[in-house]
């Protein structure tokens, strides 16, 4: 008779090899914990991000959201918590960087372990927005880019902005 811990393992091993989980890394001492890949650039000199990384954590999408609202909602706009700025920090801009639908991705290599879809991308770019001439710091487009002039069709400058950025 085999002993608990035995019957556990070939119960959690096959769980999750029942839901595409990499149960053989697991199995043999890996993590199915997700990589996370190092933001490409800093808020600032003194601090790596706009929050604490357990703070951005586990409140990240309360900040993008409460950034919406302000943005569309009441025409302000800032860098702090824009999602735009969270590209341009923590997604590499190089020309074969993974698309969002990676899970080596930024976003999603946190949303994908978690199970959460994220539907950002369908309008917003999920690489950094380049901007040619002295905005440019270490290939990363910097804060102080002016946000694309609104048409009469706000929709179709949204597509633009992310066709021309792919």
């Amino acid at each position: 008779m085999q002993n608990l811990t035995q019957k556990s393992l070939r119960v959690l091993l096959t769980l999750a090899a029942m839901a595409g989980l990499p149960a053989i890394a697991w199995a043999s001492g890996g993590s199915l914990l997700p990589v996370i890949p190092e933001a490409q650039d800093r808020y600032s000199a003194t601090q790596g991000c706009v929050e604490p990384t357990a703070e951005m954590r586990r409140n990240h999408m309360e900040y993008i959201l409460h950034q919406r609202d302000e943005t569309v909602h009441n025409g302000i706009r800032t860098t702090q918590y824009s999602l735009k700025e969270c590209i341009n920090c923590h997604v590499s801009d190089a020309p074969d960087a993974p698309r969002y639908s990676s899970d080596e991705h930024f976003c999603n290599s946190c949303h994908s372990y978690a199970a959460v879809r994220i539907d950002c991308f369908q309008c917003h770019a999920d690489r950094p927005v380049k901007t040619p001439g002295p905005h440019m710091s270490s290939g990363h487009a910097k804060s102080d880019n002016k946000p694309a002039a609104l048409s009469a069709e706000p929709h179709q400058a949204l597509a633009i902005e992310v066709i021309r950025h792919d």
